[in-house]
């Protein structure tokens, strides 16, 4: 089925699920939900999980790792959709996923419990990747607002019932059943894909796979990554250092490369392409200390049980999925507006957290919280639907799927950073009452940089960047 791009026609829900949209509306919706939920189910489940096999030292490694696999699956997955096609790669991402899970849910220590993380984020990083490429191919761009305003919503709703269902297991000492509670899932995903996306036909692109690209990407983030455990923090500053160089490298590589991960001039600040996927690295990286530490700070500093803790991750979600509808028919300057609003609301929220974290202001930190989740909810679907119009049409499976990765990729980088920084502050020597309150202050201001550096990006996005 060829990419529509037709402007006419009905911009209602209405048409967006008529004409056989629907199941494969709700087989992308599924696929954003494991790549989403799964990646923040262990923020609840963790302390658990350190409990019985250990490591407390690899508390954020948890998500890097899952990220680490989501990040090079999600980066690999245009390409991989134009040479299996998109039915059959996305059935056998599905089943990766499932491995993955059984993997964690059965993990004897912490090492195969890391592992079996991995492969996860492999498996939903195809999945999420498989399914931008769904979007790009499947839906007429008249839709695309509505489409990606429902995938902004389903993340919001995953950063609720994720740490949610960690906690509600956690509580029980059953976390080793969140992972057959994801194989599940994953197996029925496995399961439709062939029959959802039948008549789906290969996107248009180049032939062959990145590697070289793919390798500077591991290696980039593996270096952020490996920040998180060292003890001096010139050893931590040099390793992420490290890593933000290979990253640079990979933009590098990929510009002069025969086969290109990214689309055309996605390093160039100066274009949509650029300065769009910028502002998504750098605003997700300045959000994930929220939701992978406040649970356990929480716990220890408010004597929160695992379930309430995730009540209060919730204050993000509900708040990101309300702004994702409210902006979905934006059009015009508001379009701009929203986007610009959103950006600058991730800056001011981590400033707000930095303060009442380590107050144990429970009001203030729901709302620093919801002041997060709303900045997504308000320009991130903004932010995708200006770089897909962007987009050449033999760039737009790369391009879309890359989404994906970019976002991941901030999300690990900011996952390590973070991580480091609590670290630093006494976090992996144990949860005490004056390590969990320094790492409140540092998970938060260790990162506002990254958040300042996200709203000049999406300015110049909003701005005058060239289209292509």
């Amino acid at each position: 089925m060829a990419v529509e791009l037709a402007q006419d026609g009905p911009r209602t829900w209405g048409d967006l699920l008529a004409g056989g949209r629907l199941p494969r509306f709700a087989l992308i919706c599924l696929g954003v939900w494991l790549n989403a939920a799964d990646s923040l189910v262990t923020s609840t489940i963790m302390p658990s999980v350190g409990r019985e096999l250990g490591g407390l030292s690899y508390f954020s490694w948890a998500t890097a790792g899952y990220l680490v696999g989501a990040i090079l699956a999600g980066a690999s997955a245009g390409r991989l959709s134009e040479i299996f096609g998109l039915r059959r790669a996305t059935t056998l991402a599905g089943l990766v996923m499932v491995a993955g899970c059984l993997m964690s849910a059965a993990a004897p220590d912490v090492g195969v419990f890391l592992a079996g993380r991995l492969i996860q984020g492999l498996g939903s990083g195809w999945i999420s990747g498989f399914a931008m490429v769904a979007i790009a191919l499947l839906f007429p761009e008249r839709h695309l607002a509505r489409v990606f305003a429902s995938v902004s919503g389903v993340w919001g709703i995953a950063t609720l019932i994720g740490p949610l269902i960690g906690g509600v297991f956690a509580i029980g000492g059953h976390w080793r059943e969140v992972f057959w509670f994801f194989a599940i899932q994953s197996l029925a995903f496995s399961a439709a894909a062939p029959v959802l996306l039948r008549g789906a036909a290969r996107a248009v692109g180049g032939p062959g796979i990145p590697w070289r690209q793919l390798g500077a990407l591991g290696l980039g983030v593996g270096a952020v990554a490996l920040a998180d455990l060292m003890r001096s923090p010139a050893l931590a500053a040099g390793f992420i250092v490290l890593g933000v160089a290979l990253l640079g490298l990979l933009l590098w590589i990929d510009a002069r490369a025969g086969v290109r991960l990214l689309p055309h001039r996605a390093g160039d600040l100066s274009t949509v392409c650029g300065s769009g996927y910028a502002a998504m690295f750098l605003l997700t990286a300045a959000s994930m200390g929220f939701a992978i530490y406040i649970p356990p700070i929480m716990q220890t500093l408010a004597g929160m049980s695992p379930l309430w803790a995730g009540y209060l991750i919730g204050a993000e979600s509900l708040a990101w999925t309300l702004a994702a509808f409210q902006v979905a028919n934006a059009a015009g300057a508001w379009d701009a507006r929203w986007v610009r609003i959103g950006a600058l609301s991730v800056p001011a929220s981590l400033i707000l957290l930095s303060w009442a974290t380590p107050a144990v202001s429970i009001l203030w930190i729901a709302l620093g919280g919801a002041l997060l989740g709303a900045a997504f909810g308000w320009s991130w679907s903004l932010m995708s639907r200006r770089l897909l119009a962007a987009l050449a049409d033999e760039d737009r499976a790369i391009g879309s799927s890359a989404i994906t990765a970019v976002r991941q990729t901030g999300a690990a980088v900011g996952a390590a950073i973070s991580g480091a920084a609590a670290n630093l502050a006494g976090f992996s020597n144990g949860l005490t009452q004056a390590s969990a309150r320094g790492s409140a202050l540092w998970v938060f201001a260790s990162v506002i940089p990254l958040g300042l550096a996200g709203v000049w990006a999406a300015f110049r996005l909003t701005g005058r960047a060239e289209r292509a």
